[in-house]
Order: C-alpha cells, then sequence, then structure tokens
C-alpha cells in the first residue's frame, strides 16, 4: 500500500480489513483521521480513493506496518485459491492467476466461501460411504458439516490471531495476582479456591489414567495428572479460570463467527480458553517487551516466564497489538509421521490446507537431533524467503511401556524480519542460500526432487520403463487444462 505523494488508491476491501483489525467502528476511525464516517464508507466501497497523505496519517495514528497488514491476508487468499484451483476437479479452466490475485484482493469474502465449500466438498469425498449411508437411512436431520478444526482455524486467521479481549481480561488477571513467573501456579490456585470455591488437586496417575485434567463439576475440583509439568499445570489453572471468569468475553468471539454447528462452537471456545491461559502466563505487553529485548530468544523467553518451548512459539504468533506488534511468524506442529496438528500464520506463509508439508524443510530433521535447534533459509518456487527454526518436543510423559510423545515445532518469518531474531546473528541474510521447498508434493513443480512423494496434481504424469529419475515421478512442463 505504499504510494507517493499524491497518488489515489482504490483499496476498499483492505482499508477495511484494516478497521476491522484495530476493532475500530467507521465513525471511530474516521475521528481518529480527522475524516467523515460517509467518506470511509465510500472509500471501503471503493467509491473513493485513499490518498498517500490519509495511508501515512493511519500508519502514525495507530502505529500501523501497511505493508504488513495490506499484503498478508492477500497472500494467503491467493496461496489457498491457488491450491483449490489447482484441483484435477478444475483442469478444464484455464484460470490466470492474475485473476486469482484480483479475487483475493478485492472479494475476500467470496475467497473465504469458496474456502469453505473446497474444504466441504474434500471432506465429502472422503465420507461418501458414511454419507451414502445417512441418505440410505433416510435420516432428515443428518447433514454435512465440514471439518471443525479447519472451521476454528479459518476463524482464528480471521481474527489474525488475535483476541484483545481476552488479551485484557488476562493483563487485569495478572495484576489481580501480583505474582512472578514462579509464583503463578500457587496464586492461580488460590483465586480458584477463593473466588470460585474449586480447589485443585495433583492426582497420581493410576487414578487418572489417560486424563491429563478434569474439572469435578459437583465436588468442585480440578484434577490434573501428577504427568503434567509445571508450566502445564499453571496452564491448565488458568485455563479453568478463563472458563468461569471470561465465558461471557470467549461467548460475544464465538458469536461474531455468525451461525456455528455445536463441535466447532465448542472447539472454538476451547480454543479461545486455551488462548487466554497463554495470555495469563506470558501477559501481552511483559512478554511483547522481553521479546523485543532478547531478540527473540525462545529459550530465554521460556526460562523467564516458567513456560514450555512450544508455549512460547506459540505465544509469538499472537503479538498484533497495535502500537505494539512483534515479528509476524508463522508456526506448525508436526510428528514423525508428518501430520499437522497444529498451525497458525501471522505472517505470509502458505500453509497448505489439503496436504501435508514439504520434507526438505528441515522442521521434520528435529527427530534425529532432539536437543539440538535448527535454523534454515528456505525458499519457495516463487522465489519468497523464509527464516526458520525448529526443535523436538517432549509432551506430557506417558507410563512405560507407552510410547512417549514427540513433535516437531517449526517458527518462522519472512526473512526480511529475521535480522531481528537472535538466531540470525552473524548470517548475511541477503546472500544465505535458500532451501528450495513447496507448500507439499502435491502443489509443488518443482523438477528432479529425490523426496517428491507424489506428482504436482498440475501436470501429467510421464512414465517411462526404460528411464528411472532422481525423482520416483516425471512429469510434463505444460499444465494439464
Amino acid at each position: 500500500m505504499a504510494a507517493e505523494s499524491g497518488k489515489k488508491l482504490f483499496v476498499g476491501p483492505r482499508f477495511r480489513r484494516i478497521r476491522q483489525q484495530l476493532g475500530l467502528s467507521q465513525t471511530q476511525i474516521a475521528e481518529g483521521l480527522g475524516i467523515s464516517p460517509s467518506y470511509i464508507n465510500l472509500i471501503e466501497r471503493n467509491q473513493r480513493p485513499v490518498t498517500a497523505q490519509i495511508l501515512l496519517r493511519l500508519a502514525e495514528t495507530y502505529d500501523l506496518d501497511l505493508r504488513d497488514l495490506a499484503t498478508a491476508d492477500e497472500d494467503r487468499f491467493f496461496a489457498e485459491l491457488n491450491e483449490i484451483f489447482s484441483d484435477p476437479l478444475f483442469r478444464q479452466i484455464d484460470l490466470p492467476k492474475q485473476e486469482l490475485r484480483d479475487l483475493a484482493e478485492l472479494c475476500p469474502g467470496v475467497t473465504h466461501s469458496l474456502q469453505r465449500l473446497y474444504a466441504a466438498y474434500t471432506e465429502a469425498r472422503r465420507g461418501e460411504t458414511l454419507v451414502a449411508a445417512q441418505m440410505a437411512d433416510r435420516d432428515e436431520g443428518a447433514r454435512f458439516e465440514a471439518n471443525p478444526i479447519e472451521r476454528v482455524r479459518d476463524l482464528i486467521e480471521a481474527n489474525r490471531n488475535y483476541f484483545p479481549e481476552l488479551e485484557q481480561a488476562a493483563e487485569t488477571l495478572r495484576d489481580e495476582l501480583h505474582a512472578s513467573a514462579e509464583e503463578l501456579f500457587a496464586a492461580l490456585t488460590a483465586r480458584l479456591r477463593e473466588k470460585h470455591s474449586i480447589v485443585t488437586r495433583i492426582m497420581p496417575v493410576d487414578v487418572m489414567r489417560e486424563t491429563l485434567r478434569r474439572f469435578d463439576r459437583h465436588r468442585r475440583q480440578l484434577l490434573i495428572s501428577e504427568l503434567v509439568d509445571g508450566s502445564g499445570r499453571a496452564f491448565q489453572l488458568a485455563l479453568q479460570i478463563g472458563l468461569a471468569e471470561c465465558s461471557a468475553a470467549i461467548d460475544a468471539i464465538v458469536n461474531r463467527a455468525g451461525p456455528l454447528d455445536d463441535t466447532p462452537r465448542r472447539l472454538y471456545r476451547i480454543t479461545l480458553a486455551n488462548y487466554f491461559a497463554a495470555a495469563v502466563m506470558m501477559p501481552y505487553q511483559p512478554f511483547h517487551t522481553a521479546a523485543e529485548n532478547l531478540n527473540y530468544d525462545v529459550h530465554v523467553l521460556a526460562q523467564r516466564f516458567n513456560a514450555g518451548f512450544e508455549q512460547v512459539c506459540h505465544r509469538l504468533t499472537t503479538l498484533q497489538r497495535p502500537n505494539a506488534r512483534g515479528v509476524p511468524f508463522f508456526l506448525l506442529r508436526v510428528d514423525n509421521a508428518g501430520n499437522v496438528s497444529k498451525r497458525f500464520s501471522s505472517g505470509t506463509f502458505p500453509f497448505s490446507k489439503f496436504g501435508g508439508t514439504c520434507p526438505l524443510w528441515n522442521v521434520h530433521s528435529t527427530f534425529d537431533t532432539p536437543d539440538r535447534l535448527l535454523k534454515q533459509v528456505i525458499e519457495l518456487p516463487d522465489g519468497t524467503r523464509y527464516f526458520s527454526i525448529a526443535q523436538m518436543v517432549r509432551r506430557p510423559i506417558a507410563p512405560h511401556p507407552q510410547p512417549q510423545p514427540r513433535f516437531a515445532i517449526g517458527l518462522g518469518c519472512e526473512i526480511r524480519h529475521a535480522s531481528k531474531l537472535v538466531y540470525a546473528a552473524g548470517m548475511d541474510l541477503e546472500k544465505a542460500e535458500g532451501t528450495p521447498i513447496g507448500v507439499n508434493c502435491r502443489l509443488c513443480e518443482r523438477e528432479n526432487c529425490s523426496q517428491r512423494a507424489e506428482p504436482p496434481i498440475t501436470r501429467t504424469l510421464i512414465l517411462d520403463e526404460n528411464t528411472r529419475r532422481v525423482s520416483s515421478f516425471a512429469f510434463s512442463n505444460a499444465r494439464e487444462l
């Protein structure tokens, strides 16, 4: 959204998203910018231009990085549209990339609807047998429900993984507790007991069995397994307080999402309660200040706030407060089979919604080096470069002989932000060679990749019994139409 002085831009949808991300009405932002609400309305409907002066005033008044706010959603939407229209379902449609970019920029609502429709279509294909059985039973009440996990992820991304109401409530709670990170568990225990008549009990594993936390509503007891470590225990207490004290705020956020089925509604509530718990453990302003001062040293932040590596990485993706923004990180959690169980992006990294990740990304290598933090410059086929760190983490231990759960956490940002990270110290980021990766195999068109697990769905597979290539799959250079 950068513009020369005097140049006029028609960027209504972008402007509207900025206003909504700030939580302002048209009247409020008009007052802040010194223009009329009716002019704001015309700007957002693309019936009036936005001058460079208005954009600069917007940036100065609300301390915004307009480049991040203006492009992050559009880049993400474009990547998702590109993934959708690469499906063989659309192989007869020659849709130029520029038209997809125009759609992502000018019609974000349509883009979001297409994403939901394609997600429902994908789930329907996987569950055809179940749907057929429901139809055979003539169950009038049965209907298809899209993947609730993806639905909630969409809602989190729509809010840029930042919920100011919960941040404020968490900071207020910490102010009332007057507790250091080391004292937090005791302070939360007292809060539950004194304000909610809930007693916290650490229970032996043979009593809790497969459960790590359980709230006994009738006996007013919060039971936590002894397998949960110190940071996990404090987190569970904060989550319980969030459900008790922030229920109205959580419900208000959920209701803003519009009609939701019961499953995604419940999952969204739990996700927001988890968000609140992290904000209690790592209050926004102290955490943001520490992160900036420590150059985003995850291990030191974990020590200072008595939190786990994954908790800190996740919290770093939520630093989106106007006037106090952090580095726009993306986060990924995978198991050693490559299954993605968590992904968040406050930047522009194009996560795939309908597949795994690239095996060349060293987040997968952490299982071979469990005690080392790995760093890497990665480059997507379009030339966009990112800097990432990755480390394996262990979840609450499991009694013998159960397998010990292990996950890899990947945290990264665009290369232009990497100089702020302690992990990039001493690196020439401009000259650093990037590892060429793809979003995933089905969308990546890089040739001769020895790690390729399947051919790209946008190319025709070539089979030659007389030739064996480095890659298991050879394909044509021409796109399928």
